[in-house]
Parts: C-alpha cells; structure tokens; sequence
C-alpha cells in the first residue's frame, strides 16, 4: 500500500473504534492505535487463519468506501499483503460480537483493549513501544493465563485451556459467560 494510502487506511480504521465525545489529545489513543496498526497478528491455532481473514477484508471495505465517494470515482491503489494487524483482526472480530449481541463493535473493541490493559495507554503521555509491544506478544503468542487472563477473552470458569482455544470460540464462551447474548 502507497504511504498516502496507508495514512488514509488507517484514519478510516480509527474513525470506526474513536469516541468522538472525547476529542481531547489525554482522552485519545491515537499512538496506542499506531502501534496496534503496525504490529502484526500472527495466528498460531487452524480456525484463527479466519481472523486474519476478517482483518484483511476491512481493506477491501476501505477500497469500497473511498473509490466510489459522493462526487464520483476516484483511483486508490489496492492495499497488498496477506499479513494483518491486531488493529485489523481486533476490528474484524469486535464486528462479528456485535454481529451476535447487543453492544457496538467499538464497544467491544475498547473491551478488548481494556482486558488486554492496554486502555490506560492513551495520548496524554509518552508511550513506551515496549511495554505495549509486551502485551501484544502475551496476546499474539498466547502467553496469557489458562483463563484467558492477559488475553482478550478471560473467563472466570473455562471449560479448557484457553491458549489451546481458537480466538472464534474464546469469544463464543466469552459472550456465554457474561449473558450477552441478543
């Protein structure tokens, strides 16, 4: 993907997970979102290659919504690449729990984020890449607990090792659990 269009891409991701209520630069997390952006979710577990897939599919949703806007066609290179983000695949799979519940995509995305305790790296302070880059490699290399604690579905009675769960039926348990079905 050219720069101009990875800086727009990653504007039009942002713009599905900000809260504009809060627009104030300690309220954001726009270097947080960064880092998620560039870091790359490797799957580890058959079924979790399914993520990955979701995640990349937002690119052609991007295409879709910035070639064909209200004053006509306008050409935007086609994203490349097979390899997803975390920002991609947490997006990806926040909009399949809000396919099956009540709560917002973004609702679940933050979620997310905050059961990683990655919510309080917001922008009114410096962020330390490695301390994020620690949690994300608990998360991506699944290192969390057997519970799902330091991931992003931790659950308080788990029928099996979590780790050795795919991320699709961590969240199935994960919804069960705390009754939020539709």
């Amino acid at each position: 993907m050219e720069w101009a269009t990875e800086i727009e891409y990653f504007k039009w991701l942002c713009a599905k997970v900000m809260y504009v209520l809060h627009p104030t630069p300690s309220l954001t997390h726009w270097n947080l979102l960064r880092i998620l952006h560039s870091t790359e979710f490797v799957w580890l577990l058959s079924g979790d290659d399914n993520r990955v897939q979701d995640g990349l599919e937002l690119r052609d949703e991007f295409i879709y919504d910035t070639t064909f806007p209200k004053n006509g066609p306008r050409v935007i290179p086609v994203p490349s690449g097979t390899k997803a983000s975390v920002f991609e695949v947490l997006l990806a799979l926040a909009r399949r729990a809000e396919f099956i519940t009540d709560d917002r995509a973004q609702d679940w995305f933050w979620e997310f984020l905050e059961n990683l305790d990655l919510s309080g790296f917001d922008d009114s302070e410096e962020i330390d890449p490695a301390d994020v880059a620690e949690i994300l490699d608990r998360f991506i290399w699944r290192t969390y607990n057997r519970n799902g604690e330091g991931g992003i579905f931790p659950l308080k009675n788990p029928r099996s090792d979590q780790r050795d769960v795919e991320l699709w039926y961590q969240l199935a348990a994960y919804i069960r659990e705390n009754d939020r079905m539709s």
